[in-house]
């Protein structure tokens, strides 16, 4: 009877044993997960994007991705769904992932600057793409260069209206390089000529209901307004359907971006126009610049993405 006992007492100590070092490999593997270079020697990007509630930032965020199935890139996308403290969480935790580059399309040009401090200190290269960050080590920033976009937008406008009429300007996020530049722009483009004035210029950061809202308002204070121009198309078809919504069908309508709502709406005559900005092709050159940069080559300090005026066949 001892002997069965110590036999079995032998057989449990070796069961209990070989689980032991079982659950240790287990944990080993999950302790490992945190770490996000892959075994196969894929590159990893890590994109911090401002928002998916944008049709803008959809394709261009699906632009990243399918440039990324092309390159056999690792892409992690995080949405900071506009918020500023979420954003620069969400870079914290691609750093502590350890990826190879981070690509960030900062909610807030100023509030981005410790986020990328951060990626700085932990020796991962930063690319900006669509809005540029106001500090911080950037090895490369790929946009549509938003100033000229703004006066293309200003320079129709006049043309479009014989040099004469009052404008309205729908601001985007304020803080926002992308907000700033086109601003400027567009300014350059209509300040000081006799006969033009910027009758409203107020900010809807981007959305379309807040365009709306601050159209709605604009018109209901001052009725002699002959053009819009947005900072985004969000807006511009928010600033649209106020405009229908008051019969004002002599305003022209100018946005910014190209979306498909827009670029239909100009189809159908009811928007005047878009500023192309071509949001896969940042996309997709973010992806393949970051590329490069794992790989230790050059690259520019601006690569620009090309822009064209979209008006109705």
């Amino acid at each position: 009877m001892k002997k069965h006992n110590f036999v079995f007492s032998l057989l449990l100590a070796t069961v209990l044993m070989l689980s032991a070092c079982t659950n240790g490999t287990e944990n080993q593997t999950d302790n490992n997960a945190g770490n996000n270079k892959t075994d196969d020697g894929k590159v990893t990007v890590g994109l911090s994007i401002s928002t998916q509630n944008n049709p803008f930032f959809v394709t261009l965020k699906d632009g990243a991705q399918q440039a990324a199935k092309d390159a056999g890139v690792a892409l992690t996308v995080l949405d900071a769904q506009d918020d500023t403290a979420k954003q620069i969480s969400d870079i914290e935790d691609l750093i502590q992932k350890n990826v190879d580059v981070i690509l960030i399309n900062p909610t807030d040009s100023d509030a981005v600057v410790t986020a990328v401090e951060s990626a700085n200190a932990a020796n991962i290269p930063v690319i900006t793409i669509d809005r540029a960050a106001n500090g911080g080590t950037v090895v490369t920033h790929i946009a549509s260069d938003n100033v000229k976009g703004g006066s293309m937008a200003g320079e129709y406008i006049l043309e479009a209206l014989g040099g004469k009429g009052n404008i309205v300007e729908l601001q985007g996020i304020a803080g926002t390089s992308a907000a700033r530049d086109r601003g400027e722009g567009f300014h350059q483009a209509v300040d000081g000529k006799d006969n033009v004035k910027v009758a409203a210029s107020q900010p809807a950061d981007f959305d379309r209901a807040q365009g709306m809202t601050v159209m709605e308002n604009i018109l209901q204070s001052n009725k002699d307004i002959q053009a819009v121009f947005a900072h985004n198309d969000e807006m511009a078809l928010g600033a649209l359907q106020a405009i229908e919504a008051a019969n004002r069908k002599d305003i022209l309508v100018v946005g910014f971006d190209a979306t498909d709502d827009a670029v239909n709406a100009v189809n159908a005559g009811t928007m005047s126009a878009t500023v192309a900005q071509k949001p896969d092709a940042i996309g997709k050159q973010s992806i393949e610049t970051a590329v490069k940069v794992a790989a230790g080559e050059s690259v520019e300090s601006v690569i620009p993405v090309d822009l064209e005026l979209v008006t109705k066949p």
